[in-house]
């Protein structure tokens, strides 16, 4: 019986064409990170099963982690998030680090769930965290950089929503406003957050399943519906209106709107599905109509630091995934020509030996050039950097060799140009910093 060709189920096979849109993106997203003075860090792959089991959430743990006993009678998972991990290296160092402090990572992530549009078991994640602000400003902070990388892509603001909530907000409407005890409060904000996925009438079914008999009967599921239904702060009852976390908000959307960043809502239902959020959270939504749906998120969560036996440090965070990032940059055509980053196939007619000069002193310059040593005839090996979109070809014979003189073929345009190595070097790098600048 032969060997499957195919990759693990929920996990993708990157062939070299593959591979140059994820460094492309993976690219970007450094560039925008780092420019807002952001520092990359990584970590191991296994962790500790009991971090995630103490602030994820039971669905997470339960679910659709990779976990197991290893060797040494140990409960190990394979990540399935970072923002543990992050919690807990800076907690390892809490009294060493200076802050705020900025980090960012692109972490390889694991969950086992159903594999969809959008959604795979493997997966590559851009987590941005900034550590020790506790003024709104860190929320501004990441929330702006969010706007900027979708800039960077070459997006245009009418392509996608930041929608915004607060935690405290829900939590008071829920426990305060309505009336619910914390329990079902828990369990309700669960609920809510898997709301836009479900038929009204199963979700309202679903809400009578958590709360207790005095509470329908009380009138406080229809007292959650119509919260549910508002879209505006303004709109909210009178006590939650005049709550911190609302104030909070509408100052949030205030200051986006004055930075240029109109395209933001507030959004009551939106939760985050993890525990350990506990201010401002937010999701971002592609508002192509094959794909409305969240592509990314994070919020404020002021407690994980502190859960790992240190003193707290206020927090706050965005994860976006690779897959939902190359979904929308394919529907909204903004994805560039990716080209292989080899950009001189060399042709060897005759003397091998003393052809190896020249090749040597083309990388020495700079230059990213691959050597067909098949001896077949010239046709074929044209055929071969044809296919690999290789853009120039380069023939190295005996005349060449002889009068230090090489022609530089442009396989598309059939354009030649011939020269000393140093000229047709320089005559490369110009074109490739031209397409750098034009990506």
């Amino acid at each position: 019986m032969p060997l499957p060709l195919q990759p693990y189920k929920g996990a993708r096979d990157f062939y070299p064409p593959d591979k140059r849109l994820q460094k492309y993106m993976f690219g970007k997203w450094r560039e925008v990170a780092e420019r807002y003075g952001y520092e990359e860090y990584d970590a191991p792959i296994l962790e500790s099963l009991e971090i995630y089991q103490a602030k994820t959430g039971d669905e997470i743990v339960n679910e659709q982690t990779y976990s197991f006993e290893d060797r040494g009678k140990r409960q190990v998972v394979i990540r399935p998030e970072m923002t543990p991990t992050v919690s807990r290296m800076v907690a390892a160092r809490r009294q060493e680090l200076s802050y705020p402090l900025r980090w960012y990572s692109i972490p390889n992530l694991w969950r086992y769930e159903r594999p969809q549009r959008g959604r795979l078991r493997e997966h590559w994640q851009l987590n941005v965290d900034i550590f020790g602000i506790a003024d709104s400003g860190a929320e501004y902070e990441i929330i702006v950089m969010v706007d900027d990388i979708f800039k960077t892509f070459g997006a245009d603001s009418k392509m996608y929503e930041i929608r915004l909530n607060s935690r405290q907000l829900i939590d008071q409407a829920l426990i305060n406003y309505i009336g619910f005890s914390s329990n079902e409060s828990r369990a309700l904000s669960h609920l809510i957050d898997r709301k836009a996925k479900m038929d009204k009438s199963k979700f309202i079914s679903a809400i009578d399943d958590l709360v207790s008999p005095k509470a329908r009967a009380s009138g406080k599921v229809e007292k959650l519906l119509a919260l549910l239904d508002i879209d505006n702060l303004d709109n909210l009852p009178a006590m939650l209106k005049l709550h911190d976390s609302a104030l909070d908000l509408k100052k949030m959307l205030r200051q986006l709107n004055q930075a240029g960043i109109k395209n933001t809502l507030f959004d009551i239902s939106l939760m985050r599905g993890f525990d350990y959020y506990t201010g401002i959270v937010f999701e971002v939504y592609d508002r192509h109509p094959e794909n409305n749906r969240s592509m990314l998120g994070g919020g404020r969560y002021d407690g994980l630091v502190g859960a790992f036996g240190v003193t707290p440090l206020p927090t706050v965070g965005f994860g976006w995934g690779d897959v939902t990032l190359a979904n929308f940059l394919e529907l909204h055509h903004l994805l560039p020509q990716i080209k292989t980053e080899t950009e001189i196939y060399a042709v060897l007619l005759d003397d091998l030996e003393k052809s190896q000069a020249p090749i040597a002193k083309l990388r020495q310059l700079g230059l990213d050039l691959a050597v067909d040593w098949s001896n077949r005839k010239l046709g074929d090996q044209i055929k071969t950097a044809n296919k690999k979109s290789i853009p120039y070809l380069l023939v190295i014979g005996r005349n060449e060799l002889k009068n230090n003189k090489f022609t530089l073929k442009h396989l598309e345009s059939s354009q030649e140009i011939t020269g000393s190595l140093s000229e047709l070097a320089n005559h490369v790098i110009e074109e490739r910093n031209n397409l750098k600048n034009k990506q």
